[in-house]
């Protein structure tokens, strides 16, 4: 097999990146931004937008894997569906991310977007969250993986092993499948389930007038959603059948060659192990084409359309906490095995149980760090403006 089908799956991954990346910058699509708008004004309409780029993912999915265009194999990248339901892991590295990208005012996607518009915050934010994102990946310490070393052995025991409580697989038609003794009806439920959530997800999402009158947001959302879809037939259809039939031929073989779809934080560790070794052009991957795609193409929008700014640290203390941010985001993100795009798009759309508390976990840590850092506003330190943000979130009672 040619080495041209690689080349042909790479371009096609930058050419969405680069396409959303330039959408993403003229319609402000931003999680972090959608969960600060919901908590701090009570706005929902980027909220919306980020579930509208979820349930445009998660129907385009049913409809390829219904008519045999797509198929999503259990060694997916990141295994979404895996039978091994590490809830810890999503839990715990949900919070730490949606703590990082608050901090570091954005998640992985908006902070490629930011640094294409100019600012150089967030090209310290990438930095710092892609070694982080790598020594979680590939470092080790004394001969012992990072990961191995700090998180595995305690995290490990938590994880539940589905296929001891006859369900095959933490998708949700497969989990409901289990729960009822339907086995046989795996795929059938899948629809089912699937069909629901997107019915009442569009209910919800267009309910908002503001929302249906907003381009941006619709826009916003739509593009998202069709370029996870895009990755995900890219790799999962006719080419990427190609692909991995070249992968195992090959001498050298290109990394992390599964079927996959968007995703931001184990792309920037991998982006630094290709820069490691800059000559061995067979660790520039999916993930690595996909970050560089969406700071060439916001970059693209800010020139054409005027919009390219410069901008830098306010103060020593803005410093730090987009320092802190890209720690927490690298290893969060990893941790959970996913970011906004990565779990809460992307493995959304695969009914995955994980990528929902995936979700969940982000935006509860996202809140609570907004809350905290409100209440801290007002001098209040750090414990009692945490005890006020759990408190505005309902998690702890009010003093009297």
């Amino acid at each position: 097999m040619e080495f041209t089908i690689h080349l042909q799956v790479l371009g096609l991954v930058f050419l969405g990146a680069v396409v959303l990346g330039a959408v993403a910058n003229k319609t402000n699509f931003c999680t972090m931004g959608a969960v600060s708008d919901w908590v701090n004004m009570g706005d929902t309409s980027r909220l919306r937008a980020w579930l509208f780029a979820m349930t445009v993912a998660l129907l385009g999915v049913m409809i390829l894997e219904g008519a045999g265009k797509l198929v999503l194999p259990a060694d997916t990248f990141p295994p979404y569906r895996t039978g091994n339901f590490a809830w810890l892991r999503y839990v715990l590295g949900g919070v730490l991310f949606g703590i990082g990208m608050t901090l570091g005012s954005g998640c992985g996607n908006k902070t490629c977007v930011r640094i294409g518009g100019g600012n150089l915050k967030s090209v310290v934010v990438l930095a710092i969250a892609s070694i982080a994102a790598y020594y979680m990946l590939w470092g080790d310490i004394g001969g012992v993986g990072f990961y191995d070393k700090f998180f595995n052995g305690w995290i490990a025991p938590s994880t539940i092993d589905l296929s001891a409580h006859g369900i095959v697989s933490q998708e949700l038609g497969a989990i409901v499948a289990g729960l009822t003794g339907a086995g046989a009806d795996v795929t059938d439920l899948h629809f089912l389930v699937g069909g629901v959530l997107v019915a009442v997800m569009l209910g919800f999402i267009f309910k908002s007038a503001d929302f249906r009158t907003s381009f941006d947001n619709i826009l916003g959302g739509l593009v998202v959603g069709l370029v996870v879809i895009g990755g995900w037939y890219v790799t999962g259809g006719p080419i990427g059948a190609e692909w991995k039939d070249y992968a195992e031929l090959a001498t050298d073989i290109p990394s992390r060659v599964n079927v996959q779809s968007f995703t931001f934080i184990s792309p920037m560790g991998d982006s630094v192990r290709y820069l490691l070794s800059p000559t061995n052009f067979t660790l520039i991957n999916f993930g690595v084409m996909a970050l560089t795609g969406v700071i060439v193409g916001s970059f693209l929008y800010a020139v054409l359309f005027r919009t390219f700014r410069i901008e830098w640290f306010a103060s020593g203390s803005d410093f730090v906490n987009h320092a802190v941010g890209g720690v927490l985001m690298g290893i969060g993100g990893v941790l959970s095995m996913g970011c906004t795009i990565g779990q809460a798009v992307t493995g959304i759309s695969t009914l995955a149980l994980g990528s929902i508390l995936t979700f969940v976990a982000i935006v509860f840590g996202s809140a609570l760090t907004m809350k905290v850092q409100y209440y801290q506003l007002d001098e209040q330190g750090f414990f009692s403006a945490l005890r006020s943000a759990l408190a505005d979130l309902r998690l702890l009672p009010r003093k009297a």
